[in-house]
């Protein structure tokens, strides 16, 4: 299998027969940042499953639709995402492509072509995904996150992490071998509390970093605060965009 983080929370899955492809946008849609992760080029006709964990710019692009073009392309998008024949025939987008969309909400669990797809509820907006297929398993998070900020208060925090640890309950029955899941720095002294949480309460391979916003500096931070080298070394270190990792998934 080959993982490439593109950029913020966009990573690329290859694996034997299909590319799965979570969370892209286009690197100068947010303002005040450039993201620079390119997609690469794959034969005509491949097969592509583009995820979408909800409607956010930097979590979707429309023009992922687009891809339909060149390959064979089936898309999972949380439902918050509109795609109206009426949109797309404004932007040039064939509204056909709205047959290859599958919608879906928190806690659905669904079958698609030979995958098995389970969505959990984000703390923010839409889903985050588990991929199940062929023997391997993938967790996507989106903004599924403990998201404690700074003058929200003690109310709003103690809401917003309970919601938080409830979803992550339930993977712990779990054995996933790799999930991506949020590290923002914006979060300042809260950076990893879910993170954390997320390594402690769920049995997983390795954990790739997302959602730094081109700040790759608190995965050394947080590897320094772990004394359990076994879950320290389960922390994929990220350090550019359009970086690869080729990963051997043992059951």
């Amino acid at each position: 299998m080959v993982i490439r983080f593109l950029h913020h929370s966009c990573f690329l899955v290859e694996l034997d027969d299909r590319v799965l492809l979570f969370d892209y946008f286009d690197g100068n849609r947010i303002e005040g940042y450039h993201f620079t992760g390119v997609l690469p080029e794959y034969e005509p006709g491949t097969r592509f499953y583009i995820f979408a964990s909800h409607s956010h710019r930097d979590h979707y692009d429309m023009d992922v639709l687009r891809l339909k073009e060149r390959y064979q392309v089936h898309y999972i998008f949380a439902k918050d995402i509109r795609v109206s024949p009426n949109f797309l025939k404004k932007h040039g987008i064939d509204p056909e492509v709205r047959k290859q969309i599958t919608f879906v909400t928190a806690g659905e669990h669904r079958f698609l072509d030979d995958m098995d797809i389970t969505t959990y509820r984000s703390t923010d907006q839409g889903v985050a995904y588990l991929v199940r297929y062929h023997g391997v398993t993938l967790f996507h998070a989106g903004d599924l996150n403990d998201w404690q900020y700074e003058g929200a208060g003690e109310l709003v925090n103690g809401i917003m992490r309970s919601n938080f640890r409830s979803q992550i309950r339930k993977l712990s029955k779990e054995q996933l071998h790799v999930a991506f899941f949020p590290l923002d720095p914006r979060l300042k002294e809260h950076a990893a509390d879910g993170f954390r949480y997320f390594l402690e309460h769920v049995s997983c391979d390795l954990v790739f970093p997302m959602h730094q916003w081109r700040d790759y500096s608190g995965t050394r931070e947080l590897k320094k605060c772990i004394t359990n080298q076994h879950m320290c070394d389960k922390i994929m270190e990220i350090s550019r965009e359009n970086q690869e990792f080729f990963i051997n998934v043992q059951d």
